[in-house]
């Protein structure tokens, strides 16, 4: 009990620090994202390693099989919410808007290299602070509900980027991945369905 305000200054100071990284890689110019997003995810994993909640369990079968079907299970809910919002034709989150967010990362301009290790830093990085040090941190207190919390957290964060369906597939993604991490039992589950879905849906067969 004695280190847990310092704990706990360490998570505010590690949250903080988090999510100025991630204001910053949404407002500066579009042609800055894909450094920032080095930056910001490698915000994240350093954040992580100084709180004492990056904790890689041995990514067993069953973790890497559940992580493979929620990236599955995400990507259907994503096909179907696509042609939702397309039928819907509601403001701010049409097609233009979800070009925007496909325009930073696979763009024809960025080497498919590229592309996949800007992917990895974001799995990776999202995952280590997201679920492996927020939703740790909530769980002991909240349980499965700690999944929603979380993803509530970073959909508002995502606000900084003025794009209402950025904010709405953020809180959805990251509730999939908060239950994907805790019902898969650690980060090996959630960080590869996260990565498949980031392939998947940027790379492999992108929804438009």
């Amino acid at each position: 009990m004695t280190g847990r305000p310092e704990a706990n200054q360490r998570l505010i100071l590690a949250t903080a620090a988090v999510t100025g990284s991630m204001v910053a890689l949404f407002l500066l110019p579009s042609s800055l994202f894909i450094p920032m997003t080095f930056v910001a995810t490698g915000v994240m994993v350093v954040a992580s390693y100084l709180t004492g909640s990056l904790v890689w369990k041995d990514a067993r079968l069953r973790a890497i099989v559940a992580g493979l079907a929620s990236a599955g299970l995400l990507y259907f809910i994503f096909y179907l919410g696509n042609a939702a919002v397309s039928s819907a034709n509601l403001a701010g989150a049409g097609p233009a808007s979800e070009r925007s967010i496909y325009a930073l990362i696979a763009s024809p301009s960025n080497p498919l290299s590229l592309q996949i290790a800007v992917l990895a830093f974001d799995a990776v990085g999202y995952e280590s602070f997201f679920r492996g040090t927020l939703q740790k941190r909530l769980a002991p207190r909240a349980g499965v509900l700690a999944a929603p919390a979380v993803a509530l957290m970073d959909a508002t964060i995502h606000l900084a980027t003025f794009n209402i369906l950025w904010v709405g597939t953020t809180f959805v993604a990251d509730l999939v991945w908060g239950l994907t991490y805790h019902y898969g039992k650690g980060l090996p589950a959630s960080t590869t369905s996260h990565f498949v879905w980031d392939l998947a849906i940027f790379i492999v067969r992108p929804i438009l």
